[in-house]
């Protein structure tokens, strides 16, 4: 049994695949702890040729299969996954590739923790990458009040035991958050998170074909990806803050951006089937918990779609911002104190 199961799902990835395998080769950790496993999702661009190719030569034990087409990467990376036998199993996109000593520290860490996910630092190469949960590496992270929950990507590394016991798979059946899906599980069900912020583990390639996979995608399934996870927190997380922690995490990265000026460029048919699509969302789901960890904009706008109102929610996305220098927090206290003046009466309420 080797340390690490690099699991690669291709498709139409050349010319990236060639640094993507090139970085596996470079890992510090060294090629007879690690090995390939790479599907080729039915590329017609030499994808396959080039796996093969190099699984010929590398001195790390590479296991190739091609087959037709999947129509996502859930399947090849389930495929993936039941070949593996590492230790750990590292979820590596064939567009992107790893720095040098990635598996190296990310392993280190699981081993030193004893953590079931490790997140490594990301970078975006010609795209954006989350930020916010680099500030500093945790041994165990808390999910619900730090920001990994807002990283749900599966790119991280997850210790195979784990997935083995909860038979953990990609649902296949979904286009787009599925990767959301299965990290949040792994998170939820698992013995900790990890985060390794001081070393780029993972760098993130933007595509200059367009072709990246998660630029694709109507927005019916992004509702329905918002409503496969919301239903997978309740399920382990019963109603009170701890739920409404995590459930910032779909509202804002998923439905949020369905509500945003993108509405004011469809056509009102497209708006009022989102305020249908959001409906079931915000009643089972949108509480007074949630709404407090929200910006003020932001829940101004989520409270309009929760009213059913597309009208309002239109103006509140046409009203201008109010000034940076004066937040929504210091012009209500600034609205107490004048209540407080006026009405000596009211300063123990107010």
């Amino acid at each position: 049994m080797c340390d690490v199961s690099v699991i690669i799902g291709a498709y139409e990835a050349m010319p990236y695949l060639v640094r993507c395998l090139e970085s596996v080769q470079a890992q510090t950790i060294g090629a007879d702890r690690i090995e390939i496993v790479a599907v080729d999702d039915g590329s017609t661009d030499g994808t396959g040729e080039y796996l093969e190719k190099f699984a010929a030569a590398s001195k790390i034990r590479t296991r190739v299969l091609r087959q037709a087409n999947s129509g996502g990467p859930g399947g090849p990376r389930n495929v993936g996954l039941s070949l593996a036998r590492g230790r750990y199993v590292f979820f590596l996109d064939a567009d992107d590739y790893l720095g040098e000593e990635a598996l190296a520290r990310l392993v280190a860490m699981a081993d030193r923790a004893g953590t079931d996910v490790v997140l490594g630092r990301v970078e975006g190469v010609n795209r954006n990458a989350a930020k916010s949960m680099w500030d500093q590496n945790l041994e165990h992270a808390d999910i619900h009040t730090s920001n990994v929950k807002f990283t749900l990507s599966a790119q991280k590394l997850f210790r195979r035991e784990l997935l083995v016991r909860l038979d953990m798979r990609f649902d296949e059946t979904m286009r787009t958050g599925e990767d959301a899906l299965f990290t949040m599980e792994a998170y939820l069900r698992g013995n900790g998170v990890s985060v390794v912020a001081d070393y780029t583990c993972y760098y993130l390639v933007g595509r200059d074909d367009g072709k990246h996979v998660t630029k694709s995608g109507s927005y019916t399934l992004r509702f329905d990806s918002a409503q496969r996870l919301m239903e997978l927190i309740a399920a382990h997380e019963p109603p009170g803050a701890r739920r409404d922690q995590l459930m910032i995490r779909p509202f804002a990265v998923t439905l949020l951006p369905q509500f945003g000026p993108v509405v004011l460029r469809q056509s009102e048919e497209i708006l009022h089937h989102k305020m249908e699509l959001a409906a079931p969302l915000m009643e089972a789901y949108w509480t007074p918990g949630v709404a407090r960890r929200l910006g003020t904009r932001d829940r101004q706008r989520l409270m309009c779609v929760a009213e059913g109102r597309p009208d309002l929610l239109k103006k509140a996305l046409l009203a201008p911002d109010a000034p940076r220098k004066v937040s929504f927090a210091r012009r209500v206290v600034r609205r107490l104190r004048r209540e407080v003046r006026r009405r000596p009466g009211t300063r123990t309420a107010a």
